[in-house]
């Protein structure tokens, strides 16, 4: 079976109900199912021919979802790109994928052989052949890359084939949101670059509607809630918490079902805040580019206060272990890292043979690089990320990308960055730096702003006058984390002492 399979039949089978729903503009079933076969054939007639990578750097909206699955169609690899990145790390995304397309709204990040402005599309669908774009490739064959990156802060582009797109798909249907119907409702709120997005497919081929927002505010959220009477949505902790302190003000009407979450740590006392607010209807998903959202997932009925700090248990059709070092299984409480394995998981990294040999064993086995433990009942804990990945507002913070960019700096010669925890944000990005010479912390911070993405740059900066390093010389960033911790319980115990 082929993704272009699943749109025909749902085209098919519910031809004039809403498929797709931005603001005032509505597509049917059979109306996706056309537009994704005529700008399908369009791509293929300028040029573009199966297996090539077409990169797509489009906003919230109807038109990036026809984008994604007339690439599928034709058999074009997808990859996509956020708009939060810089025009530089865009180009090294393209670069890296040997992107012979591009479909952009706005100004291209870098040249590529054949760039589609987004204004274009609607002339370049009205001007091809109706009928099936068909071009089937083997399930095994990429589908799309999505970017992450590693130890060393270098973007990686992910592998998933088709084969591991229909099992994302069974594994969402089966323990995600298993109570679909044609009358349910998806609404988009977060980027469909990153979680939101696996949510379509699911909800397309059991009849249901998506849902688009442009733009996330708790406002408009809420205003497309209860006017088209959402059952469905995907947040990050940091979307939670914006709409918690609205709904503090304002009354609701909501459908809601399932509030699934994830992409960063929460506060346990969102979370609970979030359960008396609007009900139960938290599903917690935990998963990572390499196993696409679907690695344990904690239901609705599970989240009692004593598991509100558990990531759930694994998806019906998905392995968990923890190993220790030495490759052997843990039992209840052992500490060790996280491998999975399951037909959704990657099937390579990109041009990256040994980091491919890293993270996948030849069994199918998928290093995670976060560190757990199960407790008694089988509930995975999640204690650490063995690669000190920072997640904040839903996205990947890689420190040492950061601490490149601070190093540019004519003043800092060293730098160590961390995640330190945070109620809105689940963590902030903070560095220690060593400089030079003289220099103001602010000024550093927006030397960023040209290097990084608004999300990857240090909320916070601290000039020390040395940081800790192992006998090597390598940065210890769990001692720099450790040191600021210590500080802020000091100073929070001071202002309190005071008060007293």
């Amino acid at each position: 079976m082929q993704i272009g399979d699943l749109i025909r039949r749902a085209g098919r089978q519910f031809g004039a109900a809403p498929a797709l729903v931005d603001g005032e503009r509505v597509v049917t079933f059979a109306e996706f199912d056309d537009l994704t076969d005529r700008l399908g054939h369009a791509l293929l007639s300028r040029g573009l021919a199966a297996g090539d990578r077409v990169a797509v750097l489009m906003p919230n909206g109807i038109d990036g979802v026809v984008v994604y699955y007339a690439l599928a169609k034709s058999g074009l690899v997808r990859v996509p790109l956020n708009a939060r990145e810089t025009a530089h790390e865009l180009a090294f995304k393209i670069e890296d994928s040997q992107a012979r397309g591009l479909v952009v709204a706005g100004e291209a990040p870098a040249p590529v052989e054949i760039t589609i402005a987004a204004e274009e599309l609607p002339g370049l669908i009205e001007g091809a052949p109706a009928g099936p774009c068909d071009v089937r490739r083997d399930p095994d064959e990429p589908l799309r890359l999505a970017y992450t990156g590693g130890t060393t802060g270098r973007p990686k582009a992910v592998v998933l084939t088709t084969r591991s797109e229909l099992a994302e798909v069974n594994n969402f249907l089966v323990d995600l949101v298993p109570n679909l119907r044609p009358d349910s409702v998806m609404l988009h709120a977060a980027p469909i670059t990153h979680g939101s997005g696996a949510f379509f497919l699911p909800h397309l081929v059991k009849g249901a509607a998506n849902v688009i927002v442009s733009k996330f505010s708790p406002g408009a959220f809420l205003e497309a809630a209860q006017k088209h009477r959402a059952t469905t949505t995907f947040m990050v902790p940091t979307m939670i918490g914006m709409l918690l302190e609205d709904l503090a003000t304002a009354q609701a009407d909501l459908a809601l079902e399932r509030l699934c979450y994830g992409g960063a740590p929460i506060a346990t006392t969102v979370l609970q805040r979030g359960i008396d607010v609007l009900g139960p209807v938290f599903t917690q998903l935990y998963g990572q580019a390499e196993a696409p959202l679907a690695i344990t997932c904690l239901q609705p009925w599970e989240h009692t206060p004593e598991r509100l700090t558990s990531a759930g248990k694994p998806y019906t059709f998905v392995e968990v272990d923890i190993r220790d070092a030495e490759g052997n299984s843990l039992g209840v409480d052992g500490v060790g890292e996280v491998l999975t394995r399951g037909p959704h998981t990657m099937e390579r990294y990109w041009r990256r043979p040994e980091a491919t040999a890293e993270t996948k064993q030849a069994d199918g086995w998928v290093h995670t690089g976060d560190i757990g433990r199960w407790d008694a009942e089988g509930y995975l804990h999640l204690l650490d990320r063995r690669h000190d990945v920072i997640i904040s507002g839903g996205f990947n913070v890689y420190p040492r990308e950061v601490e490149d960019a601070l190093l540019a700096h004519p003043a800092v010669v060293e730098a160590a960055v961390v995640g330190l925890p945070d109620e809105k944000w689940g963590e902030r990005v903070t560095a220690a730096v060593v400089v030079r010479a003289a220099a103001d912390p602010d000024e550093i911070r927006a030397f960023c702003a040209d290097r990084l993405a608004g999300f990857k740059r240090p909320k916070a900066v601290e000039i020390w006058p040395d940081l800790p390093t192992s006998p090597v010389g390598k940065s210890l960033r769990r001692e720099v984390r450790d040191r600021m911790l210590t500080t802020a319980r000091s100073l929070s115990e001071r202002a309190i002492n005071s008060e007293d």
